[in-house]
């Protein structure tokens, strides 16, 4: 399980772009990044593992599944450049959560506020699907997240791999799964001490095109993460609250 030097955003984050811990994965993603699709063949492909970005000091977390293969492996920027990213900033420009409802490249305009984007894993997998290993491997990465954004209040898993992730990342951390473990269903929320936890179908182009995911849904997932952070006894950090509870 991968666990990096250091504590700092830009410590974590480095070593996660340098990571080549999944020799399937690494194969895979520079694999597109040298063949690229033809709609993108003027683009230098990022080809690497892609960081979670955002605010540093946010409440909000969004835990995804993984870079798409021509979106964040190609922008080098989470949910950036695909058709789940569309519809994702999309929702967050509506919640007041992004500045924008368009994710094109880094270098977009684009900024977040009170919120930071990550994943499960960190590599875009062959067929969307990373192996039990890998996301075993990259756990250590999420659960890092989850100490240092130390204001986060409520977490916004995308389907239930992430929800799977996450709940493992809780327990590298020290808190415990609530019994009955929490079982995936969109716009579920549920309290996993200290985080709200909301629950989302993934804005994958199946989900949506289908309309398992509507627009109207994916609004209500984000309207009850602000309900979550509206909350009188979501207002203080976490850090603030374990240094009361250390000092009582």
């Amino acid at each position: 399980m991968a666990r990096a030097k250091g504590s700092s955003l830009e410590d974590l984050n480095a070593a996660i772009v340098g990571c080549r811990r999944c020799p399937r994965l690494v194969a895979y993603r520079e694999r597109v990044a040298r063949e690229k699709r033809a709609a993108y063949r003027s683009w230098d492909y990022w080809g690497r593992p892609v960081s979670g970005w955002g605010d540093p000091n946010a409440r909000l977390l969004i835990v995804g599944l993984a870079p798409a293969a021509h979106g964040g492996n190609r922008t080098g920027r989470m949910f950036t450049g695909d058709r789940s990213g569309d519809w994702l900033y999309r929702a967050l420009h509506r919640a007041g959560f992004a500045s924008q409802a368009e994710s094109v490249s880094r270098e977009d305009g684009l900024r977040l506020s009170d919120c930071y984007i990550t994943a499960a894993v960190r590599c875009a997998p062959p067929a969307n699907r990373p192996t039990r290993r890998e996301f075993d491997r990259c756990r250590g990465y999420l659960a890092q997240e989850l100490e240092i954004l130390g204001n986060v209040r409520a977490v916004v898993v995308l389907g239930r791999m992430a929800l799977d992730a996450f709940l493992h990342a809780t327990r590298v951390v020290g808190y415990p799964v609530p019994a009955p473990r929490p079982k995936f269903r969109h716009a579920a929320s549920v309290a996993v001490p200290p985080w709200t936890l909301v629950m989302s179908y993934h804005p994958s182009q199946r989900n949506t095109s289908t309309g398992r995911l509507t627009e109207v849904m994916f609004d209500e997932v984000f309207r009850r993460a602000r309900a979550a952070l509206d909350e009188p006894s979501s207002r203080g950090s976490r850090r603030d609250a374990e240094g009361r509870a250390s000092s009582a």
